[in-house]
């Protein structure tokens, strides 16, 4: 892979606000007014960025027919809908410390999840508030539950005080604003919905799932939450209508990574970097549009500066996907370190049809202890059991295994499951020396990271993790090491369906 490709694939933009025009269209007929004319090119939009927590391309508007989500099916028929957005990582704070700076993780020292030791951004990077504060705009990051109270922003630098507030009413009259309002579901603990309760026996669960009634009835409450997360969504747009702003406001809905199920969150596969992208124009532009180009989350921040008419920096790693003189991009790039106190390395390039996977620890099992996913995911658990017993199929089996390879390699027109890695397959030599190489070249210009990580990161969240297992496991009435049939009977008990649960019939 030559670097004039590389250049191709991650250039920059300084395009025009291409939707403008029509939101300034004045009276048919009326003589020019220089002031109006002024005032009309000085004019930006509102952008918002509602944002989830763990959510997967689990929405009717992307073809589940399941669940039941009309408020975000009804703005992808009011929008655009992109049906390849992956995210760089498969974890909350490297996600976003990506999306609030448009830069890699691995480039900026955000790599590793949730570090103590916090450091401000290199120097001259800036999160995107910096740029849309001094263009004028108010910025503001609150929670979906109380407007004023800051929302999640879990960045892996210093970022005190980069919001003007917590909500958009809280600017100046008549003063643009680019908000985030971040909704907590669908993260685990699931929470249920009584007004549409989801079957277990309906769900569809990925090969690499046993069939088994905790797996579905996990993968059900599941659903539910997203339901109860459409309901939310559905009323901050309602406010934006009530409030007379959904003619100026430019709305992203997107999550800030992909499912947190086993085999996804904190992973490689798509099931961990693919996520809903949702964008909608004010009037009637774009309007139920479909995109099937590839885009990473890194991009987020260069295409949304470039939506205000504000210049993006050159040392922006992300492309202005939204500018249709953008070259598309071929790949995305995603990445894995360590998560919580569970030490790990591994990198990923996706295109349209191929997934690479590079594992830096081939000798480790992609199961090692967690503790987060060890008292969450309950399917974690029953897999465990029933591989020693011997359980499973050859592919659920697989992820149980005791190592993994240095290389996966999936063709996803004809595996989307990604559960057969043709890496070792001859047919597919020439595709896999593409990607190493092509991985190498990427790995040399954008993964600066420190290897190993600074022990005392390494030894505060096992200390953190442990401690919190701890407390947990009490809560629950167990000891510190309850066995996996103790805690396969707690979520027996745990996941009755909803209406079991509540009484009804």
């Amino acid at each position: 892979m030559t670097n004039n490709k590389m250049k191709i694939y991650f250039s920059k933009t300084k395009g025009a606000l291409f939707f403008l025009s029509i939101l300034l269209i004045g009276t048919i007929g009326c003589q020019r007014n220089p002031e109006k004319e002024k005032a009309k090119t000085l004019f930006r939009p509102n952008i918002l960025w509602i944002v989830a927590d763990d959510l997967g391309t689990d929405l009717g508007c992307y073809g589940d027919s399941l669940i039941y989500t009309p408020n975000l099916d009804q703005l992808a028929n009011e929008g655009v809908k992109y049906n390849h957005f992956y995210t760089i990582t498969a974890v909350c704070s490297p996600s976003r410390s990506t999306m609030i700076t448009g830069m890699y993780p691995t480039s900026i020292d955000c790599h590793q999840h949730r570090t103590r030791y916090k450091k401000p951004l290199p120097g001259g990077i800036y999160p995107i508030t910096k740029y849309f504060k001094d263009a004028g705009y108010f910025t503001s990051n609150g929670d979906f539950r109380n407007k004023n109270r800051a929302g999640k922003q879990d960045y892996n630098f210093k970022a005190d005080s980069i919001f003007d507030g917590t909500d958009w009413s809280q600017r100046k009259p008549g003063q643009s604003f680019f908000s985030q309002v971040q909704i907590h579901y669908p993260h685990r603990a699931f929470s249920r919905d009584s007004l549409f309760p989801v079957d277990q026996n309906a769900v569809h669960l990925p090969p690499y799932y046993p069939d088994h009634r905790i797996a579905r009835q996990d993968w059900a409450l599941y659903l539910e939450t997203i339901q109860i997360l459409d309901r939310e969504a559905g009323k901050i747009l309602a406010r934006l209508d009530e409030e007379g702003l959904a003619d100026n406001t430019v709305v992203f809905f997107f999550g800030d990574q992909g499912r947190c199920m086993m085999r996804a969150k904190q992973f490689m596969y798509d099931g961990g970097i693919h996520t809903p992208l949702i964008i909608r124009y004010p009037g009637e532009m774009h309007k139920g549009a479909d995109k099937d180009i590839l885009v990473s989350n890194v991009d987020l921040a260069p295409a949304t500066l470039a939506l205000a008419k504000i210049k993006i920096p050159d040392y922006m790693q992300g492309i202005d996907f939204l500018n249709p003189d953008v070259p598309e991009r071929e790949y995305v790039y995603s990445m894995r370190d360590r998560r919580d106190e569970t030490v790990d390395r591994i990198r990923a390039i996706r295109t349209q049809n191929f997934k690479y996977i590079r594992n830096f620890y081939p000798d480790r099992p992609y199961t090692q202890f967690n503790a987060y996913k060890k008292q969450a995911y309950p399917v974690l658990t029953l897999m465990q059991m029933m591989h020693r017993e011997g359980k499973l199929t050859p592919v659920q089996d697989r992820f149980m295994s005791d190592a993994r390879p240095a290389e996966e390699l999936y063709d996803l027109t004809r595996d989307p499951w990604e559960i057969h890695s043709l890496a070792g397959d001859k047919n597919y030599s020439d595709t896999l020396q593409y990607f190493r190489a092509l991985m190498d070249t990427v790995l040399l210009r954008y993964d600066k990271g420190t290897y190993p990580e600074d022990e005392k990161e390494i030894i505060y969240a096992k200390q953190l993790m442990e401690n919190r297992y701890k407390n947990i496991m009490k809560k629950r009435g167990f000891s510190l090491q309850p066995s996996d049939d103790d805690l396969l009977k707690y979520w027996e008990k745990q996941l009755t369906p909803t209406g079991e649960k509540e009484g009804v019939r």
